[in-house]
């Protein structure tokens, strides 16, 4: 199974819509930004609070991307 098909399994299970293309696309890219300025652990966490937040993509997008990389050294 796909990552798309499972994602559309889930959402049917939930009585959700899935994400468009679009969507979906712009989740895996806010995911990365969370995983490459932090641990790769903060992708999921991040995608879940931006989810919640019930703002749109492209404004978590920009908060990520203004956040920028973890120090290295801090815990």
């Amino acid at each position: 199974m796909t990552a798309q098909e499972w994602i559309e399994v889930f959402a049917r299970e939930l009585d959700a819509e899935p994400p468009t293309e679009e969507e979906f696309n712009a989740m895996l890219e806010l995911a990365a930004v969370a995983a490459h300025d932090s641990e790769r652990v903060a992708a999921p966490v991040a995608c879940w609070i931006g989810g919640a937040s019930g703002r749109p993509l492209a404004e978590l997008q920009r908060i990520a991307e203004a956040i920028g990389p973890a120090s290295e050294g801090e815990d």
